[in-house]
Formats: structure tokens, sequence, C-alpha cells
């Protein structure tokens, strides 16, 4: 028993008086019927004066939520500059029970679906808007908005204590913190604060089982200098290029970044190598390159890979891309529409006037300390979090690291890398894995550790 009746009643009662709100959602708009699954929504205040407001998507799992581990899903995307979330809702339609119907969707409000390969059906997920300027996430005071790596991490880690308190039947579910991309950073962070929190024997004692990242972000010195080898391997690049900048002395010799002004060589190979790779969609090779979406040329080797388009009004831009149907991006209006419409806010719960308009990445979060008018400042204050898995190595933690081959922004031979440099000695070394009697990618396992940390490779072809 983790709290007497008495006190889970004090707890209770104290946490109700910090506004916390929760919606249970039987109809969404675009969907014909009563949804099947469990939806709610809702906001907690974390920070000082709960200033911070973290909206969230709570989808009970379709199987047996009682003894289903529970997980808190963070999202992200890669910026230097631009810290650019990919809202989580992106991943409530994806991971979650619903999808948008792109085919029968026309230019009013989208049609959505059940999504037959959702995450739910086994797991109890919360979906958080993070940091504050995140999709349906606010802050009642401009300061608020300050936020860093750390800051997000604590936050976090309030909002799920509180998230528990409230939900007091999920506290002895197994426990599990995931991520993708730009989550690579805070989902360790996070982790950190679950365990000194258990090891402090704070209540509510959480039942932490483990972590799940995907194209993790570690380090971006080792991100960057992977996407070569990479792109050699997909047959981007020619075996004469790849070892002139790979391997020479005289040339690159592997590091991409930060080349010397006066490496004459180097520099003549990075541009022919930008030029090779430009029109390249780094997020899923395979996919349309939509230059339309773009202001000036990619380049592969910067930190900020994410397209230009419509900063000064990005729902508008989408519209005026739309025809263009087999870019994943003029996809992202159906995002765009379903999410500002007012009856889905009404039926979503959304706290009137807290925002103006719900972008999918949020574009003016900035990696600045004080940014100018209407930029949110964001401060990376942790620039890698591979240390961090040596030490969940020591403690019961479960993992799972999964990448996709087809992602060059962050691709597969990074997260390889950053694995390797734990020296972990292998139990089960690379083998094929099945789905459905077909090929879905390689899976490998260390050995003598306390829990098992598997690295899947997903094949993705679409």
């Amino acid at each position: 028993m983790l709290f007497s009746h008495t006190e889970l009643l004090l707890i209770l009662v104290f946490f109700n008086t910090l506004g916390l709100s929760q919606n249970l959602i039987e109809y969404l708009p675009g969907f014909p019927d009563k949804l099947p699954f469990k939806l709610e929504t809702g906001y907690i205040g974390v920070g000082e004066n709960q200033e911070v407001q973290l909206f969230y998507y709570f989808i009970e799992s379709e199987s047996n939520p009682e003894d289903d581990p529970l997980m808190l899903w963070h999202t992200g995307g890669p910026a230097p500059n631009t810290f650019c979330l990919l809202i989580t809702f992106s991943y409530f339609i994806y991971v979650g029970p619903l999808i948008f119907d792109h085919a029968n969707s026309d230019g009013s409000l989208p049609t959505l679906m059940l999504n037959k390969y959702a995450w739910t059906k086994v797991v109890n997920i919360i979906f958080i808007d993070q940091p504050a300027g995140t999709g349906f996430s606010y802050t009642k005071t401009s300061k608020a908005y300050y936020s860093s790596d750390t800051l997000s991490a604590a936050l976090n880690y309030e909002f799920l204590i509180k998230w528990l308190i409230n939900h007091p039947k999920y506290i002895e579910n197994p426990l599990y913190i995931g991520g993708d991309s730009f989550s690579g950073i805070i989902v360790p962070l996070v982790v950190i604060e679950v365990y000194n929190g258990v090891e402090a024997r704070n209540k509510p004692l959480l039942n932490m089982k483990g972590y799940v990242l995907g194209n993790p972000h570690m380090s971006q010195y080792i991100d960057i200098n992977r996407r070569i080898p990479y792109a050699h391997r997909m047959g981007l690049l020619s075996d004469r290029l790849y070892q002139a900048t790979h391997s020479s002395k005289e040339n690159c010799r592997g590091n991409y970044m930060n080349v010397d002004s006066e490496n004459i060589l180097c520099r003549s190979d990075l541009e022919r190598i930008n030029q090779c790779l430009t029109k390249v969609n780094l997020e899923q090779i395979l996919e349309r390159w939509c230059e339309s979406l773009w202001k000036g040329k990619q380049d592969v080797l910067s930190w900020n890979i994410i397209p230009t388009y419509g900063r000064e009004n990005p729902v508008n831009y989408l519209r005026s891309v739309v025809s263009l149907t087999k870019c994943r991006f003029a996809l992202y209006i159906h995002f765009h529409t379903w999410a500002n419409n007012k009856s889905v806010q009404k039926a979503l719960h959304i706290h009137k006037g807290t925002i103006t308009e719900w972008v999918r990445r949020n574009q003016t979060i900035r990696d600045i300390t004080s940014g100018p008018d209407e930029t949110i400042p964001y401060i990376h204050n942790v620039p890698r979090t591979v240390n961090y898995h040596k030490d969940f190595i020591r403690k019961t933690c479960r993992a799972l690291i999964f990448s996709g081959d087809h992602d060059m922004a962050i691709p597969h031979t990074s997260t390889e890398k950053w694995i390797e440099s734990l020296e972990l000695p292998i139990l089960s070394d690379w083998r094929p894995w099945f789905v459905d009697h077909q090929i879905a990618g390689l899976v490998f396992k260390p050995r003598d550790i306390p829990h098992t940390m598997p690295f899947a490779c997903l094949n993705i072809n679409r």
C-alpha cells in the first residue's frame, strides 16, 4: 500500500487546489462514432505558482489497463537556433489510436480513422505538450516561458508526479519514459529525476522499469558526423568521395564539424558532399524533396535541417502547397486544419484564449538566452547524454533503443556509434527480426547487465 487512505485524501485535496483539470472525451470531430477507447485530456500546473500549464492527452490501454505499462511520451525535433518540437498530437495520431484518412479528406475538417498499429492497444500512454509554448501548453506569465533542458526535465517530472497522484490507480503500473529525436536529451534527464525520487523514497513511489528512445539525439557531434557514413552506405555518396573525407589524413579524417578554415581540401570535399545531398529529404530519404518548402539550400552538415517553410504564417503557407500531395509537409495541413477547428478545441477542452494558433512546429522557441520580440528563449544546457546510459546500466532499468533505416537527420549509424561507446558485452549479436514472416529489421542485445537493452534497426519501406 503506497498511501494510507487519509494520506491519499489529503494529497488529492491539496493537488485539486492547484488547478488540475481533466476531461473524458467520448466524441471527436472527424470521427464518425463514439470513441472505442478511453481518451482523457487536461492541464497540470507545474513550476513556481503553477505558472506553466502543461496540456496532455491520455489514452488508456485497450488490453489490460490495470496491469499494462504506463508510458510518458515526449516528442522532439532537431534544431540549433530553432528548437522545433514535433507537437504531441502528431504522436497521438501516429502512435496513438487514430490516424488521418488523407485520401478521403477534402479541404474541410479532416476525417479520422482507427490506427490498427496503435501502441495504445497494449500500453497506457500520456502524451505531453512540452515545453510551454508547444501545442496547447501555455504559461500564465511571459517569464515562465523561459526554459532549458534541465528545467524541462524537472517540470516534466513534476507533471508526472501530479498526474499520478490525480490518477492513483496507475501508480503501481510498470512505468516507462519514452521519446524520439531531440528527446534523446530530455528523456534521460527525466529518468534521472524519477530515480532520484525513488531513491529518496518520495511519494508516490513510482514503479520505474525503463525507457524507450527512437532515433534519439545524444550528441550533436556524433549525429552530424555519422550522416556522411550513412549516406555512403545508402549509395548516396561515391566510394571515392567518401574515402577522401573519411580516412585521408590531409582531408577531413571523419570529422565534418567545425572544420579548420585552412583545411581547403576538406572544405572542398564537404562542398561536393552538400551538392550530392542537398535535395535529399533527410527526415525520410525515400520521400520526395519538396523544393518550395525551402528558402535557400539545405546544408546536410548543419544541425538545423528543419524546412524554413511558412515561418510567418505556416497554415497559409501549407495551404498554398497542399497540391503537392506526395510531400509529407503538404499533408500536415490536416493537422493544422483539425487542431485549429473551434469544435475540435471545444471537444478537447482547450482553455479559451490561451493560444492564438496551434502550429505543429513552434518555430518561435529559440536556443537563445534572451531573444528578440515574439521568441521563446530555450537554453540547451545539456549537450550530450551518452554517459547517462552508463549510469542506467548499473540500475535495474530496461531500455529499448530503435532507429529507422531511412532517417538521415539522426541516422542509425549515430545510434550504433554511441551504443558502441558504452562498451557493452554482446549477448545476442545482430540478427533479423520478423513481422508476418517478413524481415522488419535487425536487433542485438548486450549481456552481463541486470536488464536488457536491445537496439533495433527498423526497415522502413513505403
